[in-house]
């Protein structure tokens, strides 16, 4: 007998990545990054946030612009900030706007368990199949075997970065907004062929 057994899991991200652009025209302030960034990483510590860990610079550009009266150096840092719930990411959106930062978003969603769960929803597909076979057995009087092969068909993740985010309103005690996030998904599908007894 050939069953096939589905099963899927939801699940928190705890890993939340925030993207954080900085620019500046060199002309005008030269030390406009470094202030923002000064600032930024101060905010950042200020919120229990591990700066050498969890903060990096992904990208430093600068490329020249000229115009028709001025050369123009334009500078640009970009960092990654990564958290672990909501709350915090709200309180980092905030931190950054307070100090004039609006370029920001969220990059990308994962999970620290993500290895866990996908073993977790294995076992229940397989688990699925063993009981569709059970049941399929008894309606004609037999019962199911043992499993003569098992092959994983399909394993799959909602994908991070498409997840939905919603800002709730700002806490009423501390001010800090608190971001909500639609749980991620692991999905398996495993086919598995049962003797008949």
């Amino acid at each position: 007998m050939e069953v096939t057994g589905k099963a899927e899991m939801e699940f928190t991200p705890d890993k939340i990545f925030i993207q954080v652009l900085l620019t500046e025209k060199d002309s005008k302030n030269k030390n406009a990054i470094t202030e923002q960034e000064k600032q930024m990483l101060q905010k950042l510590q200020s919120l229990g946030i591990d700066i050498k860990k969890d903060v990096m610079i992904k990208d430093l550009a600068s490329n020249l612009k000229t115009g028709f009266l001025s050369k123009d150096v334009l500078l640009s840092k970009q960092y990654q900030i990564i958290v672990h719930d909501g709350k915090t990411a709200g309180q980092v959106f905030l931190a950054l706007e307070e100090i004039g930062i609006s370029n920001a978003s969220i990059e990308k969603l994962e999970s620290s368990k993500i290895e866990e769960y996908r073993q977790q929803v294995k076992i229940k597909a397989i688990k699925a199949a063993k009981d569709k076979a059970a049941l399929l057995c008894e309606s004609i009087g037999q019962k199911a075997g043992k499993a003569l092969y098992i092959q994983e068909q399909q394993i799959f993740e909602r994908p991070y970065a498409m997840a939905n985010v919603m800002m709730k309103q700002a806490d009423a005690v501390g001010g800090a907004a608190d971001l909500n996030f639609e749980n991620l998904k692991v999905e398996a599908t495993v086919m598995t062929r049962f003797e008949i007894l």
